[in-house]
C-alpha cells in the first residue's frame, strides 16, 4: 500500500499580475498569471492511517477536457451524464489564464480558465465555466469564504500536468450542481454543504495518489451538514472509491448520501469509521450500486468501514443496478 500524500495547507492566494490571454472577465473577477507557489495537495488517511490495498495501478482512459466517457452514452435511469451536465450547450467561452475572485457575490460565467479559478469572497456564482486546471486543484473555495455556487460547469485537468481535486472546498456552504468532472485524481474535496446532478468519472491517477469521487475528512462546519444527492460517480480504477467519508481530523457525522449511481474504485464506499469516536448521522440510502466496473461493485467491495452502531447511522434502500437486488451494508 502507497503512503498517504498530505492534507493541502490552509493558504493565501496573492495575485501577480494579468494573464496575457484575453484580459478580465466581468468586473467582479480579476484573472491572475500566476499565485505564490502552493503545498502539494492530496488524498488522506482512514480510520488509522487505513486504505484499500492497491493491487496495482489500473489504467484509465486518456480523456481530456470536453471528451466524454465511454459509459457517458449509456448510464440510464434519469441519473446525470455528459448529456446533462456540464456547459449549456452552444456555449461561447473566453479563454482565460488563472482567475481570483474577491468580490463578494460576484458572478463568473461564460469563460474558459486554463489554470486555477480561486474564490475568496462570500456567495460567488461560478456558472457556465470549463476550468482545465493543474497542480492542488482546479476550483477552491478557501478558507473563510462562503457561499459558493458551482453549477453548469465542466471541470477537469488536462490528462498530463496532474490536477489533485476538481473542487476542493476550505472554507464554508457550497453547492456543486450539473457540474461535469473528469480527469483529476479526486473530484471534490469538502466536509459540508450539497453536491448533487453531477457527473464524475474517468479520474487520472498519478504516482502516489489516492483515486476519489467526493471526498470527507471529518467534521463539518458547526451547523452544517454535507448531501451528495442523485450523481453519478464511477471510478474505472481499482482504487480508492466513488464517496469517501475519512476521520482524518475529527468525527464525522451528518452526511447522507442519497439516490446516486455508483460504481468503483477499490470500495465504492467508505462509511466513516475512523479513531476520532463512533460516526453518527451517516445516512446512505436509496442508491444503485453498478457492476459495470467491476463484479463487486468496487474492487474488493462494494462498501467499507460503515459503522452500524452509530446513532442515525443508516444503510438502506441500496440496490445493484443490475439485478434490483439489495446490497449489504
Amino acid at each position: 500500500m502507497t503512503s498517504s500524500p498530505p492534507r493541502p495547507r490552509r493558504l493565501a492566494i496573492e495575485s501577480t499580475g494579468s494573464p496575457g490571454l484575453r484580459g478580465p472577465a466581468r468586473l467582479s473577477v480579476l484573472v491572475l498569471a500566476a499565485v505564490t507557489a502552493l503545498a502539494a495537495c492530496g488524498g488522506s488517511g482512514t480510520r488509522d492511517g487505513a486504505r484499500d490495498p492497491l493491487p496495482g495501478r489500473t489504467p484509465s482512459a486518456e480523456t481530456g477536457p470536453s471528451s466524454p466517457s465511454a459509459t457517458s452514452d449509456a448510464i440510464g435511469g434519469g441519473f446525470p451524464s455528459a448529456q446533462t451536465t456540464g456547459l449549456r450547450p452552444g456555449s461561447v467561452l473566453k479563454k482565460v489564464g488563472e482567475v481570483t475572485v474577491l468580490k463578494k457575490g460576484a458572478v463568473v460565467e461564460n469563460l474558459e480558465v486554463h489554470g486555477k479559478l480561486n474564490i475568496k469572497a462570500d456567495d460567488v456564482t461560478v456558472r457556465n465555466v470549463r476550468v482545465i486546471g493543474e497542480g492542488d486543484w482546479s476550483v477552491i473555495q478557501a478558507e473563510g469564504a462562503s457561499g459558493a455556487v458551482i453549477e453548469d460547469c465542466e471541470i477537469s485537468g488536462n490528462g498530463t500536468v496532474k490536477a489533485q481535486w476538481g473542487v476542493l472546498n476550505q472554507g464554508g456552504q457550497i453547492t456543486v450542481r450539473r457540474a461535469n468532472i473528469h480527469t483529476v485524481s479526486n473530484s471534490v474535496g469538502t466536509d459540508h454543504g450539497l453536491i448533487e446532478d453531477s457527473y464524475m468519472h474517468d479520474f487520472k491517477e498519478f504516482p502516489g495518489d489516492h483515486i476519489t469521487g467526493p471526498q470527507i475528512n471529518g467534521s463539518p462546519q458547526d451547523g452544517l451538514t454535507l448531501t451528495i444527492r442523485h450523481n453519478t460517480i464511477f471510478n474505472q480504477l481499482s482504487q480508492t472509491s466513488a464517496i469517501s467519508i475519512y476521520q482524518d481530523f475529527s468525527r464525522a457525522h451528518d452526511v447522507l448520501i442519497e439516490n446516486n449511481l455508483l460504481g468503483g474504485g477499490g470500495y465504492t464506499i467508505y462509511g466513516g469509521a475512523g479513531k476520532f469516536g463512533t460516526p453518527t448521522d451517516i445516512r446512505i440510502l436509496n442508491n444503485v450500486f453498478t457492476r459495470r466496473l467491476f463484479p463487486k461493485g468496487g474492487f474488493w467491495g462494494s462498501v467499507t468501514y460503515f459503522d452500524t452502531k452509530g446513532k442515525g447511522n443508516r444503510f438502506e434502500g441500496n440496490v445493484w443496478e443490475d439485478t434490483r437486488e439489495a446490497v449489504e451494508g
